[in-house]
């Protein structure tokens, strides 16, 4: 049963008529002492709560009734509906315990997409399972890993994909974020639709919105043809929007509106169009911290967060290090024509030593630049030390100058030339080596105008 809590007849009818047309039971309350009882005597599957029951617009009504529900119980879920002017209000019922918000006028098939997420999220329970019982139901072919944290989180995206659930992925850089992004489409029923990915800390303010949203033909100097943006491109799939951390003030203030309200306007139109797409984002920053410091917005932050994903760093899972290494091989193996390479056990013993905070980026980028530079088959310890800067557990005597000899700014020049001087220029083998994005990269050759070609290959 869904109880539903409004003083607006007209809204609560709407609601029960829309979820009883799905199979759900309704009851109503238009104030909340009716609420309080109903709860007590018949505890709902779920609440929608309107903020505000009186010609008031402060919304204390809603809050109050908000926290006795979560002192009845902490568990049932609760959807807050309020207005564009109510946001903030809703941000503050976010942090009573709200489990999520609906703009009023509601689109019915978001409103549908929560319920119906929140509902099973909260009715199916959580197993301890095995490897081989999570890839027999689900497909995760190309994660690799037997740890008991990447476990429950596979487990975790088998059990949301199949809902509308937005997801972010949070974790180092080169943990794999992309990789489980591909994990939740690849596993709901959107997955015959496409994938879009989607570099946010490489679009400027000033191309969001054409980026994004797609521009008219004339909209602007240049814009000489039409130009479909990447939500239309993903509607009815999912958008990966990665580095979401990067993203300036005022493309999230765009970004959020298009998700509240499912709809934008393409670039020199005034055309609004709608879209229906999985929203999965992903940021190697503390949000958390960044809305403390005022850099990212807090109702975005609870918008895209519904299920949160923390992926550990490899040097907590060093378990996993000798299935990512072997699978690395098993594919160099194909690609460099090289059947009889391996990894000797105490190489292998050495590489799990590795803090690696490049993550499964920097394994492997270590295991191919070995394979590369080795002409043997059977990889030894020192065939990796060759490739590494430092050994493990060792100080890093002389690879770091001394405090106070270089600015950080210097020391990150350096070590730009130098993975590109390695790497012949090959951008994204650079990047790779350094831990960053292509985008990433090309700002800092830019930033500290370090020239070079990149090759044609």
């Amino acid at each position: 049963m869904i109880l539903i809590v409004d003083d607006d007849i007209a809204v609560r009818t709407s609601l029960s008529l829309l979820l009883e047309s799905e199979g759900w039971k309704t009851l109503q309350a238009d104030r909340a002492g009716d609420a309080l009882d109903i709860i007590q005597g018949q505890l709902p599957e779920l609440i929608i709560l309107d903020l505000n029951f009186s010609m008031s617009t402060s919304g204390k009504e809603g809050m109050d009734l908000l926290a006795q529900i979560r002192k009845i119980n902490s568990r049932v879920p609760v959807i807050l509906i309020t207005g564009w002017a109510s946001i903030e209000l809703a941000v503050q019922g976010m942090k009573l315990g709200a489990n999520d918000f609906i703009n009023k006028p509601w689109n019915n098939t978001h409103i549908l997409q929560s319920v119906k997420t929140l509902l099973q999220l909260g009715t199916e329970k959580k197993e301890n399972r095995t490897r081989k019982q999570l890839d027999a139901r689900y497909e995760f072919k190309q994660i690799i890993g037997e740890d008991p944290r990447m476990l429950e989180i596979m487990d975790t995206i088998g059990r949301v994909a199949a809902t509308g659930a937005s997801v972010l992925i949070m974790g180092e850089s080169g943990t794999g974020k992309e990789l489980i992004a591909e994990a939740v489409h690849e596993n709901s029923s959107r997955s015959n639709k496409a994938f879009i990915k989607v570099n946010l800390g490489g679009i400027s303010s000033s191309l969001f919105e054409s980026e994004m949203f797609g521009h008219a033909k004339g909209a602007f100097t240049d814009a000489r043809f039409d130009r479909t943006g990447r939500f239309e491109m993903a509607d009815k799939g999912t958008i990966f929007l990665d580095e979401i951390g990067d993203l300036e003030a005022g493309s999230q203030v765009k970004l959020l509106r298009v998700l509240q309200d499912r709809s934008y306007e393409v670039l020199g139109s005034s055309k609004a169009k709608t879209v229906d797409t999985r929203v999965v984002c992903a940021t190697n920053k503390n949000l958390n911290e960044m809305v403390q410091q005022g850099l990212f917005r807090e109702d975005l932050l609870y918008r895209i967060n519904l299920i949160t994903i923390q992926l550990p760093p490899l040097r907590e899972r060093p378990g996993d290090i000798p299935l990512l290494v072997n699978f690395f091989i098993g594919n160099l193996k194909e690609i460099y024509h090289r059947p009889g390479l391996s990894v000797s056990a105490g190489a292998m013993k050495w590489l799990q030593k590795l803090q690696l905070p490049g993550n499964i980026r920097q394994l492997k980028n270590l295991v191919e630049r070995s394979i590369l530079v080795s002409k043997k088959d059977e990889l030894e310890i020192e065939d990796f030390m060759a490739q590494l800067d430092t050994v493990p557990g060792k100080r890093e005597t002389g690879q770091l100058p001394e405090v106070g000899a270089m600015t950080l700014e210097q020391v990150e020049t350096e070590m730009v030339k130098r993975a590109m001087a390695f790497h012949k220029n090959r951008i994204t083998k650079a990047a790779a080596s350094l831990g960053i994005t292509r985008n990433a990269l090309y700002r800092r050759l830019e930033k500290y105008q370090i020239p070079f070609n990149e090759p044609e290959d």
